[in-house]
């Protein structure tokens, strides 16, 4: 519950569309492929190091995470289509005898099509995101702060005093 209150912060907040698009962008990363991978350090990296939300990586490594139990049968047939694939095999073999190749786990047929499937799908993500933010912020934040009984605990000192100890 923690969590959706900061998601619902962000949405409030000045946090730029971009971060939060970025925030659910790479947390469907995170939540679609297995965890324990090289590639999601990487995306770890990423959201730590960079200018997305934190909130909204939580929220959406969560959502999509649930989402992949159920997508797991079509992206291990996926990964399976691209790992067989004859034009390839001499790409995979050469990258398998490398150890950055061994590390990655790419051979695992659902770590390749996880993959494989959220970043063909991130960009769509990425550009759907920041377009829900900003219809968010324009029409249900705008709906939501004409409600009088937000305007009465907004004016209440207690949350006053809450919004100044960086709540």
């Amino acid at each position: 519950m923690y969590v959706f209150a900061k998601l619902l912060k962000a949405l409030h907040s000045d946090a730029g569309p971009w971060s939060l698009a970025f925030g659910i962008m790479l947390g469907m990363i995170f939540g679609l492929t297995p965890l324990i991978k090289l590639h999601n350090l990487i995306i770890l990296f990423l959201v730590l190091f960079c200018r997305v939300n934190l909130s909204t990586f939580l929220v959406s490594w969560g959502v999509f995470s649930v989402l992949a139990y159920l997508l797991d049968p079509l992206m291990m047939n996926l990964g399976e289509v691209i790992l067989t694939s004859e034009s390839l095999q001499g790409i995979w073999t050469s990258f398998y005898n490398t150890g950055f190749g061994r590390l990655s786990q790419f051979y695992n047929t659902l770590t390749m099509g996880s993959l494989a499937l959220s970043l063909a799908l991130s960009p769509l993500v990425l550009i759907a995101s920041r377009i829900l933010v900003v219809k968010y912020r324009l029409h249900v934040m705008a709906w939501m702060d004409e409600w009088r009984v937000l305007q009465v605990i907004k004016s209440s000192r207690v949350y006053q005093m809450y919004q100044s100890f960086g709540g």
